[in-house]
C-alpha cells in the first residue's frame, strides 16, 4: 500500500490535513532557516560590541550597526545610535528594541499553535464520518458474513485519518518547542547583553558629564576596588617647648 491509497482510504479529511501539513512543513523550514543564520553570531556581535564600547563609544556604534542584518545588531544599534541620550532613555531603547526582536523571532509560533490544534481535531472528524458511513451501512441480518468483514476494514480504514492527524500534530509540536527554546535563550543574551551595555553606558555617562561619545578614556570593565581602611595612629600630646 503506497502513500496515495492510504490518502485515498483516509477519506475527506485528509485534504485539510494535507493543506496542514503543507502549511507547518513551510513554517518549519523558514524557522530553521533563521535560526541557523543567527545563532552562531549573536554572542560574537554582543562580544565585539560590548569591548569597543569599553574603549570608545563611537566604535562600539558603527560595530553594531555593520551587524544590523542580525536581531543582536539591530538590538544594540537601537540604544548606541542616539546621540547622549539620559541613561533612562538609553534603557528605554534597549527594552523596546528587545521586544521587537523578540516578536520577530516568534514569528510562525501562531501557524504551528493552529496545527498542533487542528490536525488531530480534522482526524478525530475523519474517523467519526467514516465509522459513520460504515456503520450505517450494516444490516442485522448481515452480521457474521462478508458485509462485516468489509465493515471492520472500512472502519480500519477510517482510522487513518486520526493517525494522521496526530502525527502532524506531533511533528509540530516538537518543533514549536525547540523554536521556543531558541527565544527563551535570546531573550537571556538580550538581557545580559543589554544590562552589561547599560553598566558601561553610565559609567561613560558619569565620566564624560553626559557626553559618552567623546570617551577617550578606556572604562574599566568592573568598578575599581574601594581604597584601603587606615588604621587610627595614637598622636602623642607635645609640649610647645619639645623640639622633634
Amino acid at each position: 500500500m503506497n502513500i496515495a491509497e492510504i490518502f485515498a482510504q483516509g477519506g475527506i479529511a485528509m485534504w485539510p490535513l494535507l493543506f496542514l501539513s503543507i502549511l507547518a512543513l513551510g513554517t518549519i523550514i523558514e524557522r530553521i532557516w533563521f535560526w541557523s543564520k543567527i545563532l552562531t553570531r549573536e554572542r560574537e556581535v554582543a562580544g565585539r560590541v560590548l569591548e569597543a564600547a569599553r574603549r570608545e563609544w563611537a566604535a562600539a556604534t558603527q560595530i553594531a550597526q555593520r551587524a544590523g542584518n542580525l536581531p543582536m545588531g539591530r538590538f544594540l544599534y537601537a540604544a548606541l545610535k542616539l546621540l547622549n541620550p539620559d541613561p533612562e532613555v538609553f534603557r528605554l531603547a534597549l527594552e523596546t528594541s528587545a521586544n521587537e526582536e523578540l516578536a520577530t523571532m516568534r514569528r510562525g509560533d501562531k501557524v504551528l499553535e493552529a496545527v498542533i490544534a487542528l490536525a488531530p481535531l480534522l482526524g478525530l472528524l475523519g474517523t467519526v464520518v467514516g465509522l459513520i458511513n460504515s456503520l450505517g451501512s450494516i444490516r442485522l441480518s448481515d452480521l457474521g458474513g462478508d458485509a462485516t468483514a468489509e465493515t471492520a476494514l472500512g472502519i480500519g480504514q477510517a482510522l487513518i485519518s486520526t493517525a494522521t492527524g496526530l502525527i502532524i500534530a506531533i511533528v509540530g509540536l516538537a518543533f514549536f518547542r525547540l523554536f521556543q527554546g531558541f527565544v527563551l535563550g535570546q531573550a537571556k543574551v538580550f538581557r545580559q547583553s543589554g544590562s552589561e551595555l547599560e553598566l558601561l553606558y553610565r559609567q561613560a555617562y558619569a565620566a564624560t558629564n553626559g557626553k559618552p561619545h567623546r570617551l577617550t578614556t578606556p572604562l574599566s570593565p568592573e568598578p575599581p576596588p574601594p581604597p584601603p581602611s587606615v588604621s587610627p595612629k595614637v598622636i602623642e600630646k607635645r609640649s610647645p617647648g619639645d623640639t622633634f
